[in-house]
């Protein structure tokens, strides 16, 4: 389905974004592995590159453009073009409003909605260049609905849906792609902290009653990659159980 693309996955040495390098790469495709940090990106490319793909890992803050700029150059220096952004990175620093540092509110901005931009911006060249592209960005069902102790964490998810969409429509054009999924409540090492009870009130707001997988993630992430989705732009795709609806 992906074989000869080259994906480059930010966040990708663990959690969701290492379950769409897994799903990208037994389809065939070259990972990035893009994650602040180096050691878990490497540890990700030999478990893709067991798959029988190429992978190299990179080191990336997604807060610096130069960063940013640099990670997607040496994605088309080592595989000659970039097909597919997965701009997965992103991080929580939770609490109330009222108590929320400044800091915290600018930390989580920075990541996961300044780091959309500034991926993007640096892929846009190459993929423009080649006529082709799929920019596909993870957001959250909390910037469609919000999230008591999460304004932050809203906000910026809220922000890379308005961001998707405004990308949908300036690069249309040039045959790009652009479009984000939602996920709700993930099973992953953050829902794992949480006590039994906790979990039991989550599931009791999806219809499924149950937590969703990274692989439920990944598995729309390959099809938004994928030619199955090729008339799909400016589109955000909730995988959470139907709990947002």
């Amino acid at each position: 389905m992906l074989k000869g693309k080259t994906a480059v996955i930010t966040g990708a040495g663990q959690g969701i974004g290492k379950s769409i390098a897994l799903a990208f790469a037994r389809q065939g495709a070259n990972i990035v592995v893009s994650d602040v940090q180096e050691a878990t990106a490497a540890q990700a490319v030999t478990e893709i590159e067991a798959l029988g793909v190429k992978a190299i890992a990179v080191a990336c803050d997604v807060r610096q453009s130069a960063q940013c700029e640099a990670l997607i150059d040496k994605a088309v220096e080592t595989f000659g073009q970039i097909d597919i952004l997965v701009n997965n990175a992103g991080v929580t620093k939770d609490g109330l409003m009222m108590r929320m540092k400044e800091e915290d509110f600018d930390f989580v901005i920075a990541i996961n909605l300044k780091g959309v931009f500034n991926c993007s911006k640096a892929a846009i060249r190459p993929m423009m260049k080649q006529r082709s592209g799929r920019i596909i960005n993870i957001s959250s069902v909390v910037g469609l609905m919000g999230n008591a102790g999460q304004a932050n964490y809203s906000a910026s998810k809220a922000g890379v849906i308005g961001l998707t969409k405004t990308m949908a429509k300036e690069f249309g054009s040039r045959n790009i792609n652009v479009n984000a999924i939602c996920p709700g409540f993930i099973q992953t090492a953050m829902t794992d902290k949480l006590t039994d009870d906790a979990k039991k009130q989550l599931v009791e707001v999806i219809p499924f009653k149950k937590l969703g997988t990274a692989d439920d993630v990944a598995n729309t992430a390959l099809f938004l990659a994928s030619d199955l989705a090729s008339y799909i732009t400016g589109e955000t795709i909730r995988v959470d159980g139907g709990m947002a609806m």
